[in-house]
């Protein structure tokens, strides 16, 4: 992996996405790219902040448009501050225009997009998966790390298989992309409806890939409905717990990892995320 971009709120700056991209780019010694999205339409204040008695007020006006500059900027000091601390290369861009159309373009140039699952670059709190994360992971051009609001190291990875290419896809990009997390604990995660065999989906084809890529992986496979079964097992997890799946988008999209399913996940699961989606 060459780079990574770590996409940030700068009103509401996200330590979390700041210390899992910090930590991945030093593993991987990648270039890291700090891209805050500072629409110049978003602003930390509301219009009825500005009213006064004579109307809206310039003096509050100015005196908010000063406190967001310099949360913004201390946002970037931040950010530049843990990387220098870290001995990375790195950069950052500041993008004023729609923040959804900026993270998307910048998500073409990249390897791996690093980003807050609580993000929603308005005023409001939503629940998660926010509608800002959804519209992103629909259209992102690249493999997306969704993280949670507090970085813990990563110690174990999970990687959901159904069989389906897209479930494949995004195992091979985690193992182009992070081969330094190969010698983590490792284990598959298939389920199978009551009807079927406990038989791994392509059981000889998909050991033969692994053994070369994660040769201790253990293999789990459980009889259930998807549904309920990958998250019960999900919040058993520890928060060290990295998660490999596969689709994320409207149309045809692997039998597990449809929209709803990618979505309650996120929802019910504090996990780091790495979602990746073949085109």
């Amino acid at each position: 992996m060459k780079k990574i971009i770590a996409a940030f709120d700068s009103l509401k700056y996200s330590e979390s996405t700041r210390d899992y991209a910090t930590n991945i780019a030093k593993q991987t010694s990648t270039h890291l790219v700090g891209v805050f999205l500072d629409d110049a339409l978003y602003t930390s204040y509301k219009i009825y902040d500005l009213i006064a008695k004579e109307g809206v007020s310039q003096e509050k006006l100015n005196k908010l448009e000063v406190k967001d500059k310099a949360t913004r900027a201390a946002a970037t000091a931040d950010f530049e501050k843990a990387c220098q601390q870290q001995g990375l290369e790195y950069a950052v861009h500041h993008n004023r225009n729609a923040a959804l159309q900026e993270i998307k373009q910048e998500s073409i140039y990249t390897d791996l997009l690093i980003i807050d699952a609580k993000e929603t670059l308005t005023h409001y709190s939503e629940e998660i998966p926010t509608s800002f994360i959804r519209d992103l992971l629909t259209d992102a051009q690249c493999p997306v790390l969704i993280v949670p609001s507090k970085y813990k190291p990563i110690e174990k990875v999970i990687m959901l298989f159904d069989g389906e290419p897209s479930s494949v896809h995004a195992i091979k990009m985690f193992t182009y992309l992070l081969p330094e997390l190969g010698s983590l604990k490792t284990e598959v995660i298939s389920v199978k409806t009551p009807e079927n065999s406990r038989h791994l989906p392509d059981n000889k084809l998909m050991k033969e890939f692994m053994k070369r890529h994660f040769p201790k992986a253990i293999y789990t496979v459980i009889k259930g409905w998807a549904e309920e079964e990958i998250v019960k097992l999900l919040q058993q997890q520890t928060s060290n717990t990295l998660v490999v799946l596969g689709a994320y988008r409207r149309g045809t999209v692997s039998r597990w990892f449809r929209e709803s399913m990618a979505d309650t996940l996120m929802k019910a699961c504090e996990l780091p995320m790495l979602i990746a989606h073949s085109k």
